[in-house]
Formats: structure tokens, C-alpha cells, sequence
């Protein structure tokens, strides 16, 4: 469902007369599981997502996302400094996901063995605390452009169940090009996380781009900055590779609002003709 222009139907915090007072925000996005939505509301509101507080920016604009199985129904809320209150429900849209099943796969294809577990663990919790920051950085409130193009080889929200155990979804989309492509900064922002050697993910590189949103790239050959380094939007930043668990050179994309996965095509558009 696409959101271009003020939503349609809100209910009341305050009394009528309070609330027509406070206009309706403009929203923009794909309100569907793994979109993002950026809106604009008068300087000086607060905006919730249910609970959630949202950062606003000094001209009133504010951004939030959807997981991959967020449920059907949101509810956006605006507070004007002077109490009034509106609430814009908001109707998610489902989607269906590619789901693949494989059994009869060997025990440690499926589990990791116990002397990997304290080793992932400590990479969640690099990868957790590199997407947590909430700065005011303008650059989630722009335009992306795609940080490598090429045929897409994998796609949001896909998951394989192996020997009956569903494992982790994947939440990105993966570019297939030869190892060495340069991948470039798809929207300005600074660098969180760049490491070489994550188990699964290999060379890895996370770059917050404000407001909570922040884009992480997988599997590459080679990192070319430095966690703490501001990046513009098109620079190099490192390149597509085979690292960590992957049966082939290629880029996997993925973007978070804070915890929920977003889904990079959503954001970005579709690839450009090659």
C-alpha cells in the first residue's frame, strides 16, 4: 500500500474540537511488511508508532519502518505542544514469502556446533550495538541509490527450513557480481561497524544513516573504511566478495529501522538496466 499523500481516517485523543486543530501528517512509503515511511508533521509535535517515540527533526520530519511479519494494524500518534492529540491508524499489508524446505541434511548443516555459539554471539551483539543509535543525520530523510547493481540473485524475506527447523529469514537483497565490484555508499551517514572476518557475514560494514535507519553490506572482499568515518553518499566503501558462509561473490544489502528489517528494494526502487 503506498502512502502519497495525508492518510484518510484518524481517530481522536482529544475532544473534536482540539483535534481539528492538529492536522493529519503527510506520509510517504510502502505501509507493507518491510516498508519505510517517512512523513512530515508541524515543528514542535512529538510522533509515537504505537509506544515508540519517534525522533523529529527541527523542521518536522520523522521516519519509521515495518518488519518483515509486522502485523496488519499501526497506530501513528501526534502531539501538539499544547496537548492535542490525533491517532492515524494505519492498515499494514501483509505479503508472502518465498519459503524453501530441505530435510535430511547432517545435524551440524543445522545447528552450530557449541564452541561457534560464544563466538556468534559476540558478532550479534557488535551488529546490535552498531544499529542501536538514534543521531540526527538527515541522510535516512533523503533519496538512495543502489550501492552496486547487477542481477538480483536473492530477495527480502525468503527462508529455508532445514530437516524441519525454520531458519533465520533473509533480510536483504542480494546483488551477484564478481568478486573486486566496488560497492559505494548508498546515502550519506557515518560508519558503525567495518570488520573483515564476521563467521557468517564475512567482511561486513554498517553505516548509520540518522533517525535510527541504517544499512549493512555482507560478504565483502575487501573494506576500505573505518568505523567512526562519515561517508557520502557514492563513495566507495568497500567490495563484493565471498566471505563468510556464501557459495559465491556476491553483495547482500540489508537495512534496519533500529530492530525491524526493512527491506532495501522498498527504499531504493527497482535496479537500474543494466
Amino acid at each position: 500500500m503506498k502512502l502519497t499523500s495525508l492518510l484518510i481516517g484518524f481517530g481522536l485523543l482529544a475532544s473534536a474540537a482540539l483535534a481539528q486543530a492538529l492536522e493529519p501528517p503527510i506520509l510517504e512509503g510502502d505501509a507493507t511488511q518491510g516498508g519505510l515511511i517517512r512523513g512530515r508533521t508541524a515543528p514542535g509535535n512529538e510522533v509515537f508508532l504505537d509506544d515508540r517515540k519517534l525522533r523529529v527533526s527541527s523542521d518536522g520530519r520523522f521516519v519509521f519502518g515495518f518488519h518483515r511479519d509486522a502485523p496488519g494494524q499501526a497506530i501513528l500518534t501526534l502531539r501538539e505542544p499544547g496537548g492535542a492529540g490525533l491517532m492515524v491508524p494505519i492498515t499494514v499489508a501483509q505479503r508472502t514469502y518465498d519459503i524453501q524446505r530441505i530435510d535430511g541434511l547432517p545435524n551440524n548443516m543445522v545447528t552450530p556446533p557449541q564452541d561457534l555459539l560464544d563466538r556468534l554471539e559476540r558478532e550479534r551483539a557488535e551488529v546490535y550495538e552498531a544499529r542501536s543509535r538514534d543521531r540526527d543525520l538527515p541522510f535516512a530523510l533523503g533519496d538512495f541509490i543502489w550501492p552496486a547493481t547487477g542481477p538480483i540473485s536473492g530477495v527480502y524475506g525468503s527462508q529455508r527450513i532445514l530437516n524441519g527447523q525454520p531458519k533465520q529469514p533473509h533480510y536483504g537483497v542480494d546483488v551477484a557480481r564478481p568478486e573486486g565490484t566496488p560497492v559505494v555508499a548508498p546515502a550519506g551517514g557515518v560508519v558503525t561497524l567495518a570488520v573483515t572476518d564476521h563467521y557468517y557475514t564475512g567482511g561486513t560494514i554498517i553505516i548509520d544513516h540518522g533517525f535510527g535507519l541504517t544499512s549493512a553490506f555482507l560478504h565483502l572482499s575487501e573494506v576500505v573504511v573505518e568505523k567512526g568515518q562519515e561517508v557520502s553518499q557514492g563513495d566507495l566503501i568497500g567490495r563484493i566478495g565471498a566471505t563468510g558462509r556464501v557459495t559465491g561473490a556476491h553483495l547482500d544489502w540489508r537495512m534496519n529501522w533500529f530492530e525491524e528489517r526493512v527491506d532495501p528494494m522498498l527504499v531504493v526502487g527497482p535496479m537500474p538496466q543494466q
